[in-house]
């Protein structure tokens, strides 16, 4: 119960439990009826410590039972990305990593494969330093989903190799071709550390 007050309370922009970090909406995205091929946020304020973006996703990939989704920072479709990630299904964990991407991977969403439509991924995508110019730009990403017993969660973490200030970002499908209806991201300014 605690749990669910304190994401409240930290959703409407008062104190995080046990350090007084502030989080502030900054914008929220609902997916219509028609989906979305991307979602995009863009002229995001320097007045920040970090970006948090909390989200839950389907798409209309038919090929597998989960999706990810792919975020670029300022337009930037490069190789100056990497990813590494350790994951669990409840049976066995694995874990990979790579180097010279051309995004960051959110793991993982829901697709059309999976027979209910009401079955959506959930995750938290914290963006650290994204005005820092003099360091590369690290992501953290918690997500999971899961589909009556099968499923995984995900712990992520990114690299975007540049200095440059974070003002746009980018979400788009990873297999599929759009976010579905009723697929959710917000983002959020973190003031303190």
């Amino acid at each position: 119960m605690s749990s669910v007050i304190l994401g409240i309370l930290a959703s409407s922009g008062g104190a995080a439990a046990g350090g007084g970090t502030a989080y502030e909406s900054i914008a929220t995205v609902t997916v219509g009826s028609g989906g979305s091929s991307s979602i995009t946020f863009s002229s995001i304020p320097s007045t920040y410590t970090h970006l948090q973006i909390r989200g839950i996703g389907r798409t209309d990939d038919t090929n597998a039972g989960f999706d990810y989704a792919k975020l670029r920072f300022n337009s930037d479709s490069g190789s100056n990305y990497a990813v590494h990630a350790l994951y669990g299904d409840g049976a066995s964990a694995a874990a990979f990593g790579f180097a010279s991407q051309s995004e960051n991977w959110i793991q993982r969403l829901a697709s059309n494969f999976i027979g209910s439509s009401s079955i959506f991924g959930t995750f938290v995508v914290d963006i650290l330093d994204y005005v820092n110019t003099n360091k590369y730009k690290t992501t953290r990403i918690l997500g999971g989903v899961d589909a009556n017993g099968s499923g995984r969660v995900y712990l992520t973490s990114g690299l975007w190799q540049n200095t440059n200030a974070i003002s746009s970002l980018v979400i788009t499908p990873g297999a599929g071709t759009n976010f579905l209806q009723y697929s959710s991201f917000a983002l959020y300014g973190i003031k303190g550390a």
